[in-house]
């Protein structure tokens, strides 16, 4: 434990009870911080601090009758405020009592109360208290802290501890004010619990800095508290005092005149002590702990400073103070600190508190123009959270300050516009807050004579203007598709606004009044998509989609508000609607829009409310848009609002239904009317009938989305349209693909039917044939020339061989098994190979747009999701082992890391080999392109490998669970590597050994023993002659089988799921023998089980060499490949250092058989090699060694425990980075000559000016912003 550093405060007790301090009572400290400086006023005859208090041989346990009333007798006043059982009101009673009584009893426990608080188990004894100095009190507390926890009382979890930190709080402050009136000003609680405060928060343990700055800073509010009832106090008493005075002579009491006189002087004599106990407390502990280290503890200092400006602002609300608050708002995040922005959050709320008082907002000019600039940039803070504040703050100040100062000159249109687009953010409190902010400054300045006059709806409503105003915003955002996400951030400030629905439709519907401008086609397109949103959002009462969690459980309140507005909108728009769509017919744009409002009306009201004639009036206007347009979102949002309407539930039903049927009628017959015509043999289609037949066919397949037109059998008609289209080959695009929906749709709602079980065998069987026919037909159709048509042949065949597919009867639907369909070989390869035409390809080849570079971008970025969505459709397909897993190989060389996990969850070993046999591909691909003699540097070679190094990833931490699978893929890339025998001869390598070099991409993911199989089962392949080779060609090899050695037989201890990362540190720094080394289970059973893929043919001639000698490491380290140079060099002679860390060799008997010339080379070459990595294994363990020092001893500087390194002075640990500005920061603030001037009394207070700036401009640090995430910002700047 180290101990903590000399501190110049001590502890000073009296000797008596009645002692007072002597003339001397300025504490010997330098730099002020313990010194009770105030204004350097002593009193006389005070006796000094240095004297030692006298009578503690008394006994320090608690004694008070309030204890005993609750069996609690005797008990230390930490374990009373920790239970929280008793009233904090009667516990300070309790020790007042006890304290007058005997002082030096009560305040040894109140001393005692702090170091626990602390977390420490130390306790001060009554020697302790009585000869040591308060610096070797501390250091001797600091020992007492168990160092295997860092928990102490304020950051301890669970019920006990739960409401410690109010009930700490709370007993200070109910303490300071029980003693306000006589003990506070005895000048020895005080100045020793002041005094005690200041040495522990200038300790090193972090729990006692954090708990002695609380403490203090509650200390300062409840002095700062006793300061404003003394000023009350004194004003009072001046008052009374020259109210007397100014009585005539005769009625003047000289009695009551020195009363006044009397009680004024000791009125300011205390004032004099506060003003002292502050200046401590200010120095001491305010001035160092608000730049502290811990974000918890600046937070602490900036909420307080905050309470004393605004609870004594004539005193604090001054540059003075508020320049700790503005240099606060640029605090960053530290290391340690648990909760991001906390320090710059209790700027902003302690901001507020300020600017929401509009008394104050004359004394926060100069502040203002000063750190606004930070506040606007705080809006867009990286913590959702502070943004929120700042943009609060910044609402207050558009409020109130105009009071003073011109909001103009204040927060300039820039400023605004910053904050304006936050409306559109993601983050719905944040554009709820920036909502307020815009509805203040835009739609809050009414004129007075409007409130004056009588209510006017419509046109001539308040609001009128005001919905102008939002049209008018939304259009020059220019983010026109999210008019929703601007609704819901102006819904809880401005909702007479947006659900004043009447004037929007006399704003659309009606003329304008003379001299009124009529609103343009853009801006009834804005009002109609705003009016649509607010709708939608006042019938389901949940955000848009991308902001929130989802839906949330409505209160009764808001249940009510809900049926109350679904009831109102319905009754305004059953009404109005028929007319506005009468008016926007020709408008696809605006149709679209209305025709979505019934799906939120209360379908009960046109019965209840005799709405019968305007349901009449609605279909028979979306029966003729039906007929006028062919824009497929119109036909899809009249057939939803056909949807809508029909609902069995309401007395609608049927007269819905009738004009639906009707409507459907007349298009089917018009459909085959218009086929047999457009089929007729020998005769040339013109344009005008295909037009007819593709608009008829539009309408049909809209309606068949949503509604079952079974019962008219388009299936016939259709494919016959489709089989005409493929014999014939001239057939529209568009016709194609519409009539393979509109087919599609067919089959769904056929299949939706059979599901029910209502339905007989022969449809069953009917579906069958139907499905495995339409099926036939876009396999066609993937061949065509057309890419629409392509693309929707494949996205119709996908969806439908994954609802066919096995899955069907899942869920207890055996009766579907007939309906299964499982793709054929060239099914399966005709999809594949769509895949690898239209997916993967350049991104410049998919775009032909040169309409400029804005419109080429979205181009490019829409055909991206069109391709990423057709890829998704296939890997469905791999997912659910619809198609074949190994077809997925060529999907794999592109990195697709999903599928790739999830098709590892059906078969690992599968998945290996899918992802070796993509390798193989691309290496026989670049081998074609390139040559058997390709330079390995190559992008192309490089391009694999990274590939290769990222399948490697893939496969996790957990070797247990990957082992068969990585051992598969190795055994299938050796067999590669050696499977084409170069034709120049054996001298020369195989055509594909350069193989190897990817595959040991996957050598780190071998667990030890299966290294040394793996290793085994490579020297099979591998002849004499291969391994004397040392030219380049033969690297791939090498470097191969290096990466099998190293780390062969030093993985001390593999990765296994479930054991924490945490104890993966070094164990030991000796090196155990090899020989200690005790076989593994697993390992035992490795060597048998490997020979079952290990086995090959007889005929195979085995090698004769001698293995690798392996070494042995106990360095935890991560296994790396070695360069063949380092492993292969030319003859060195072993020095003295070397020869020691060689391995011990197997013993050999007196009578060897003579080895062979090769073998002995072989030999020699082993032998090198060992040398040579026991080198470098011996520098590597020193290197890892000194980093691992290093690393632990920076982790004890700056780790999360007790004692944290940050001696004063602290600015290296302030929240600002750049060293270069702490003089900057410090210009202007003299801590050891700014005392806390409590002003005069008011009637003789004269208004002085702001004293002089004490802001430094150049103190402005460095920002901590985010990009907020919001819908279209690029497009909202102009």
């Amino acid at each position: 434990m180290l101990a903590a550093p000399e501190l110049q405060t001590e502890f000073h007790y009296p000797q008596d009870s009645d002692t007072r301090f002597s003339s001397d009572t300025d504490f010997d400290d330098l730099d002020g911080r313990n010194a009770f400086l105030g204004k350097g006023k002593v009193k006389k005859g005070k006796k000094g601090p240095g004297e030692k208090g006298k009578g503690m041989g008394k006994g320090v346990g608690r004694m008070n009758g309030h204890h005993q009333e609750n069996g609690m007798e005797n008990m230390m006043l930490f374990e009373v405020v920790k239970l929280g059982k008793s009233a904090m009101q009667s516990v300070v009673d309790d020790w007042i009592e006890c304290y007058k009584h005997d002082r030096d009893v009560a305040l040894l426990d109140l001393i005692n109360f702090f170091i626990q608080c602390s977390g420490c188990k130390g306790i001060v004894t009554g020697e302790m208290f009585r000869n040591m100095q308060n610096s070797e009190i501390i250091r001797k507390m600091t020992e007492e802290f168990d160092e295997d926890s860092g928990d102490y009382p304020l950051t301890m979890t669970g019920p006990q501890w739960k409401k410690f930190k109010s009930s700490f709080c709370e007993f200070i402050g109910v303490l300071v004010r029980q003693c306000q009136y006589s003990i506070i000003y005895d000048e020895y609680m005080m100045d020793t619990v002041i005094s005690l405060l200041t040495g522990l928060s200038d300790s090193q343990v972090r729990a006692f800095r954090h708990t002695s700055t609380l403490a203090a800073m509650k200390l300062m509010t409840a002095l700062v508290n006793v300061a404003l009832n003394l000023s009350i106090n004194m004003d009072n008493t001046q008052r009374q005092y020259e109210a007397e005075r100014n009585k005539m002579i005769g009625k003047r009491a000289n009695d009551r005149l020195e009363l006044l006189l009397q009680k004024r002087k000791e009125l300011q004599e205390n004032q004099d002590e506060i003003e002292n106990m502050m200046n401590a407390i200010f120095k001491g502990v305010f001035v160092h702990r608000y730049r502290d280290a811990i974000a918890e503890i600046r937070a602490i200092c900036i909420e307080e400073i905050g309470v004393w400006m605004k609870m004594y602002s004539d005193a604090f609300l001054n540059d003075s103070y508020l320049k700790y608050v503005g240099w606060t708002m640029h605090d960053k995040v530290d290391s340690v600190g648990t909760q991001q922005g906390e320090v710059r959050l209790k700027c902003l709320t302690a901001l507020q508190g300020l600017y929401y008082n509009r008394e104050l907002n004359a004394k926060l000019e100069l502040f203002t123009s000063r750190f606004k600039d930070r506040i606007v940039s705080m809006t867009l803070d990286k913590e959702y959270d502070v943004a929120v504040q700042a943009i609060k703050l910044l609402t207050l100040v558009l409020q109130y300050v105009h009071i003073t100062l011109s909001t103009d000159e204040v927060l300039t249109a820039e400023d605004c516009e910053s904050v304006y687009h936050l409306v559109y953010s993601a983050h719905r409190p944040v554009a709820v807050a920036a909502g307020e902010f815009l509805f203040k400054k835009l739609f809050s300045h009414r004129d007075p004579e409007d409130d004056s006059m009588p209510k006017r709806r419509g046109r001539q409503s308040v609001n009128a203007n005001l919905i102008k105003t939002t049209v008018f915003f939304f259009l020059e955002s220019e983010l026109h598709e999210h008019a929703a996400y601007l609704v819901d951030s102006m819904w809880d400030c401005a909702t007479e606004i947006l659900k004043d629905w009447e004037c929007m439709i006399s704003l659309l519907l009606d003329e304008p009044f003379p001299g009124e401008e009529a609103l343009t086609d853009r801006q009834e397109t804005a009002l109609i998509e705003i009016m649509l949103c607010t709708i939608r959002q006042a019938a389901e009462c949940h955000p848009p989609v991308g902001r929130g969690t989802g839906k949330r459980v409505l209160t009764a309140k808001e249940k009510k508000t809900q049926l109350d507005d679904r009831t109102r909108m319905t009754e305004i728009f059953a009404i109005a609607l028929p007319a506005l769509l009468a008016k926007y017919s020709v408008d696809a744009e605006k149709v679209t829009n209305l025709l979505q409002l019934p799906q939120f009306f209360d379908l009960e009201i046109y019965t209840t409310g005799r709405l019968e004639k305007h349901l009449d009036s609605l279909l028979r206007q979306i029966r003729e848009i039906v007929e006028k347009h062919t824009d497929t979102d119109v036909l899809e949002a009249c057939s939803k609002t056909y949807h809508s309407l029909c609902n069995e539930e309401f007395t609608i039903f049927n007269r819905v239904d009738i004009a639906r049927s009707q409507l459907l009628d007349e298009q089917v017959d018009k459909f085959n009317r218009l086929l047999e015509d457009f089929l007729q043999e020998g005769e040339d289609p013109d344009e005008d009938d295909a037009y007819q037949v593709l608009s008829t066919l539009k309408r049909i397949t809209a309606f068949y989305n949503a509604h079952d037109l079974s019962k008219w059998d388009l299936f016939t008609s259709n494919y016959k349209l489709l089989n005409t289209g493929i014999e014939n080959g001239d057939m529209p695009e568009q016709i194609v693909v519409h009539a393979l929906q509109c087919t599609h749709y067919v089959i769904l709602w056929s299949l939706a039917k059979v599901s029910e079980g209502s339905s007989k065998k022969e449809d069953m069987v009917t579906l069958r044939k139907q499905m495995r026919a339409f099926c036939l037909m876009c396999q066609r159709y993937l061949t065509s020339v057309n890419t629409a048509v392509k693309e929707q042949a494949f996205t119709i065949l996908c969806d439908l061989l994954l609802i066919f597919s096995h899955q069907i009867i899942s869920g207890g639907r055996e009766a579907l098994e007939a309906l299964i369909h499982t793709p054929e070989a060239s099914l399966q390869s005709d999809l594949l190979s769509f895949i690898m035409d239209q997916v993967f390809i350049d991104q410049d080849e998919d775009s032909n747009s040169t309409d400029g570079q804005q419109d080429d971008e979205a181009g490019k970025i829409e055909a991206l999701h069109k391709r990423r969505n057709l890829l998704a459709a296939y890997c469905k397909l791999i997912i659910y082992n619809v198609v074949e897993m190994s077809t997925g190989a060529d999907i794999f060389k592109q990195y697709m890391r999903e599928t790739m996990s999830k098709t590892r969850q059906i078969d690992k070993i599968q998945c290996a080999k899918t992802l070796i046999l993509s390798l193989q591909q691309l290496f026989n691909e670049m081998l074609s392109e390139l040559g058997p003699s390709f330079d390995r540097s190559s992008s192309a070679f490089c391009g694999i490998k990274e590939l290769a190094r990222r399948f490697s990833l893939t496969f996790g931490l957990d070797q247990v669970k990957t082992r068969e699978a990585i051992a598969m893929l190795h055994k299938d890339g050796i067999e590669f590597a050696f499977k084409e025998p170069n034709p120049q001869g054996e001298g020369h390598p195989p055509l594909n050994l350069a193989f190897l070099d990817i595959l040991s991409e996957f050598s780190s993911k071998l667990m030890r023993q299966d290294k040394r199989t793996v290793h085994m089962y490579l020297e099979r392949f591998m002849t004499f002659q291969m391994a004397l080779q040392r030219e380049d060609c033969w690297l791939p090899l090498i470097s191969y089988r290096n990466s099998l050695q190293a780390g062969g037989d030093d993985d001390t201890m593999s990765v296994v799921s479930g054991i924490s990362s945490r104890g993966s540190s070094v164990r030991s720094k000796k090196a155990k023998p090899a020989t200690a080394k005790r076989k593994l289970p697993e390992e035992e059973s490795s060597s048998s089980s490997s020979d079952m893929w290990m086995s090959r043919e007889q005929s195979m001639q085995t090698p004769v060499m001698m293995p690798s000698p392996h070494l042995t490491s106990t360095i935890m380290r991560e296994p790396k490949r070695l360069r063949p140079e380092e492993s292969y060099m030319g003859v060195y002679s072993m020095t003295p250092d070397h020869q020691h860390h060689t391995l011990p060799q197997t013993p050999q008997p007196h009578h060897q058989t003579p080895m062979d010339y090769n073998t002995q080379v072989t030999w020699m070459l082993a032998q090198r090699q060992q040398q040579e990595e026991v080198a470098r294994q011996q520098q590597e363990r020193a290197m890892n060694y000194a980093k691992l020092r290093s690393n632990l001893q920076h982790a004890i500087r700056r780790g999360t425990g007790l004692m944290e390194d940050d001696e004063e002075p602290i600015v290296e640990d302030v929240m600002m980075s750049s060293e270069g500005r702490i003089e900057d920061l410090n210009e202007g603030m003299d801590f050891d000559t700014m005392d806390i001037d409590l002003p005069p009394s008011k009637n003789r207070r004269e208004r002085t000016e702001l004293k002089p700036d004490f802001f430094d401009p150049t103190s402005i640090m460095d920002e901590s912003v985010r990009s907020t995430h919001f819908l279209g910002y690029d497009a909202f700047q102009r």
